[in-house]
């Protein structure tokens, strides 16, 4: 069986509709910090650490590589869910309308990205840490609950949440701090 330890990005520079990949913000480089020192009192030595391609989860990532010594994965497959439009007022707009409904009403690109995620999780055989985004968290924690809606909780900012492959099946350990989420 293995643990997978995913945490959500710290607070970003910008929002969704305001910046095609944002940075982290002062309070989410403290966010991070947070984060290396919660994990590393989880996970007593280094394991494979994973991370989305997006700037605010590689600079998430930085504490804790950097206190591990080693050196991340970028995986496509976590990273944020992939939108119909580079324009940024129409990407926010959709990301409003998508979070509130459930997997059964997306187009078929999007439900391969969630399978796709759900087949990384499931071909991880040791404990993993994965520093990704509020929507592919949910799309974990969804499988291994069987939840059709596309939002099942609110992960906060820095929040680590707990996930065990345990015999090609996904199970919710535990839930990371939940707060409110607002797409700007």
């Amino acid at each position: 069986m293995a643990t997978i330890y995913m945490v959500r990005h710290g607070r970003a520079a910008a929002g969704f509709g305001a910046h095609r990949d944002p940075g982290l913000d002062d309070v989410g480089r403290e966010q991070s910090i947070k984060a290396a020192r919660e994990l590393a009192r989880m996970v007593p030595q280094a394991v494979p650490v994973f991370t989305s391609p997006l700037a605010r989860t590689r600079e998430t990532a930085t504490p804790l590589v950097a206190m591990w010594e080693v050196e991340p994965t970028v995986e496509e497959r976590i990273a944020e869910i992939p939108s119909p439009t580079t324009d940024l007022k129409e990407r926010a707009a959709w990301l409003r309308a998508v979070m509130r409904g459930k997997w059964t009403d997306l187009e078929p690109s999007l439900l391969e990205w969630r399978q796709a995620m759900v087949a990384w999780a499931l071909a991880q055989e040791t404990n993993a840490v994965a520093f990704s985004h509020f929507i592919a968290i949910n799309v974990l924690v969804g499988a291994a609950t069987n939840a059709e809606d596309l939002i099942t909780f609110a992960p906060d900012n820095g929040s680590i949440t707990r996930l065990d492959n345990a015999g090609g099946a996904l199970k919710l350990v535990e839930l990371g701090q939940q707060a409110q989420t607002r797409v700007n």
